[in-house]
């Protein structure tokens, strides 16, 4: 919940290339509708919003019972400032500007506390691991480095391992879009995607199913 436009594109651009899906409310009244009639796995909220203010948002919420993380994201940088907001009802607070990098960070932090996960939560598929906390890839040990669309894609591919992913479904979890035939987005992406995982290693994981989509198979299995 963020009534600067700048800021608000910013976050969400961010987000969005880190695999999440984001809604976006432009005051205080929006935001609070729709932080009590959708469970989201967090809120980050904005201090000084139109309409109704962060904190009496938050309060609200926690009035009505809704637990939903919430970070705090605010100019106000004194201390007194920080201990209000986790007073009344925020579980974390960023001062701006911020790095996005740190935002995300603190973001995921809460997602995982509120779901009960001490441990970062790491994906395996045959030898390749990813860790979705520390956004680390690595096959039979070894690191690869991924963008964060990227990323995103073998998440998706991973825990849907060995099942058929249409195109369609990739642009709408990567790219939170409608799908166009004509675009090659996805061919583009998944090419990417295999020269890293695929390409320096004897057994081929990302395979194309020939006018339906991608499946992440390890063939040695099938034997």
């Amino acid at each position: 919940m963020e009534d600067d436009e700048r800021i608000a594109s910013f976050i969400m651009k961010g987000f969005k290339e880190a695999g999440f899906v984001i809604d976006h409310a432009v005051d205080g009244e929006t935001g609070l509708s729709m932080a009590l009639a959708v469970a989201y796995d967090a809120a980050i909220v904005d201090i000084m919003l139109p309409k109704r203010d962060g904190i009496s948002l938050i309060e609200e919420l926690r009035l009505q019972r809704v637990n939903t993380p919430v970070l705090i994201l605010s100019a106000k940088h004194s201390l007194d400032d920080r201990i209000r907001g986790i007073q009344r009802g925020g579980d974390d607070y960023l001062v701006k500007p911020f790095a996005f990098f740190e935002l995300l960070v603190r973001v995921q932090a809460l997602i995982r506390r509120a779901s009960g996960r001490t441990e970062a939560v790491t994906l395996t598929y045959s030898d390749l691991v990813l860790d979705m906390y520390r956004r680390e890839v690595r096959r039979s040990g070894v690191k690869i480095e991924l963008p964060p669309r990227e990323f995103a894609l073998l998440e998706f591919l991973m825990g849907n391992a060995e099942c058929i992913i249409s195109k369609t479904m990739i642009l709408e979890h990567v790219w939170n879009f409608n799908f166009d035939p004509q675009t090659n987005v996805v061919d583009v992406l998944v090419c990417r995607l295999r020269n890293k995982i695929d390409k320096d290693f004897p057994t081929k994981l990302i395979h194309t199913i020939r006018g339906i989509g991608y499946a992440l198979k390890d063939p040695s299995k099938s034997l």
